[in-house]
């Protein structure tokens, strides 16, 4: 392979560093703030002379597809953002059968953040009523599709009278379902049962930087 130089060698040792630490590629601007670059434009250049030299390779169809020639061989997934997880339509979830939905993105992440489940599918957050569980406006989670779950499992619930869909952690009580926020600043929601639907549950979360 070809000479790196020191701005590329940075770079390099950031992108392995960050998959290291959470198992999926950083974006463009990620690098320039991880490495003190001035413009995602000069990044850019960067990659794409890693890429020629054969240091890097990148899906362009795929977002976060930046892997080190290195790291290839690992085991990834690819896993579809469906959309936001926020007030509005039901969320459109796949089944085994018919996962035909086309996706916002698609992400490449490692199977130990997917943990090799099946059936995951990533929502983008809006809205704070998760943040004491470190889940953050902005960042990604990962949802397994599942229509149950054990208390205290954080879910996608649709609301069928709100016609809306919210994260929370659910439990079951008698003859109702509570909905928890992990924030302080907000109150439980309870539902009957015939009212809310699990569309899935947790498995990860993306954290935006």
């Amino acid at each position: 392979m070809a000479r790196v130089s020191n701005t590329r060698l940075r770079i390099l040792n950031f992108i392995r560093k960050f998959f290291d630490e959470r198992g999926y590629a950083p974006t463009v601007r990620d690098i320039a703030r991880g490495c003190n670059i001035s413009t995602p434009s000069v990044v850019q250049h960067h990659l794409n002379t890693l890429e020629r030299q054969g240091y890097i390779h990148r899906d362009p169809e795929v977002f976060r597809s930046i892997q080190l020639v290195e790291k290839k061989r690992e085991a990834v997934s690819r896993v579809p953002l469906l959309g936001t997880i926020a007030a509005g339509e039901p969320i459109p979830v796949p089944t085994p059968d018919t996962w035909t939905i086309i996706p916002e993105e698609t992400l490449q992440l490692t199977e130990e953040i997917t943990q090799g489940k099946k059936g995951v599918y990533a929502l983008k957050v809006k809205g704070m009523s998760m943040i004491d569980a470190l889940v953050d406006d902005g960042d990604i989670v990962l949802i397994q599709q599942t229509s149950t779950v054990e208390d205290g499992e954080v879910a996608a619930v649709w609301l069928k009278i709100e016609q809306e869909v919210t994260l929370k952690k659910v439990y079951h009580e008698t003859g109702r379902i509570r909905l928890q926020p992990a924030n302080k600043e907000m109150e439980p929601m309870h539902y009957q049962p015939e009212d809310v639907e699990i569309q899935g549950k947790v498995v990860g979360v993306l954290r935006k930087l």
